[in-house]
């Protein structure tokens, strides 16, 4: 039997790959991740599937349902939210497998951030304004941030950011960034993207705490902040240019 981690994508039952949707569809046993993956990616599982939610489960429960099902040589949808390579809790979960000498795969899955920045209907990364994007989230109490990994060394690299799993920590974002971005940068909060309850907020640095507390957020949401959000005018990328030279187009410039 083998484990296969699945990313279930951000929220909407279509936004999950082929891959994943019939693995879903495959495997007798789907444990998922209850608090944070919609039940709507469930209909993908088969009729007869055992569906286990491990949201109120540790580890050594979730060691159990790895065994019981390779006692009975049943393979394991294990779906996770989102994309599986940031913050899914998988890296234990493969070293557990490994221990149990339990084979596994790994299908990743559309990130939040993506699908965020698809509801904010942007690009994030804009020819000669914005080029890098940086994933990161605040300390918290399942998991503290490294010691160099800061929103203030992030900030001063002038980075687009998307901060993830810190909607409770705006206060912290705003102080910390205002120094490097100004008052005025932009920011957009993306709750529940691609849900039905989808919500977006925008503001700036100075107003987005005044904004929130009009409209709370109090979870799965991505703050972004930087020039990617901005609505400055940027120049085209040259991808596009009539006298832009690439081996796909065959032909002389005009």
């Amino acid at each position: 039997m083998k484990v296969h981690f699945i990313g279930a994508g951000p929220g909407a039952a279509d936004l999950i790959t082929l891959r994943g949707r019939d693995l879903l569809g495959a495997c007798p046993v789907c444990l998922y991740a209850g608090s944070i993956v919609t039940r709507d990616v469930l209909v993908h599982c088969s009729p007869g599937a055992r569906l286990v939610d491990t949201a109120p489960m540790s580890l050594d429960e979730i060691e159990c349902e790895f065994i019981r099902a390779r006692d009975h040589n049943e393979d394991v949808a294990r779906l996770h939210s989102g994309d599986l390579a940031m913050w899914s809790a998988v890296a234990e979960q493969i070293r557990l497998l490994g221990k149990l000498g339990i084979d596994y795969t790994l299908t990743p899955g559309v990130p939040a951030f993506a699908a965020a920045a698809s509801a904010l209907g942007r690009e994030l990364t804009l020819p000669g304004l914005a080029q890098s994007l940086v994933l990161t989230r605040v300390s918290g109490r399942a998991s503290p941030m490294p010691a160099g990994e800061t929103l203030t060394g992030f900030a001063a690299t002038g980075a687009t950011l998307a901060v993830h799993l810190a909607i409770h920590a705006l206060d912290q974002i705003v102080a910390d960034l205002t120094p490097y971005y100004g008052a005025e940068c932009p920011v957009a909060i993306v709750a529940r993207a691609s849900w039905p309850d989808e919500a977006i907020l925008r503001g700036t640095l100075a107003t987005i705490q005044s904004i929130v507390a009009q409209h709370p957020i109090d979870r799965t949401a991505i703050v972004f902040a930087g020039p990617g959000v901005s609505d400055a005018d940027f120049r085209n990328t040259a991808l596009y240019d009539a006298d832009y030279q690439r081996r796909f187009r065959g032909r002389p410039a005009s």
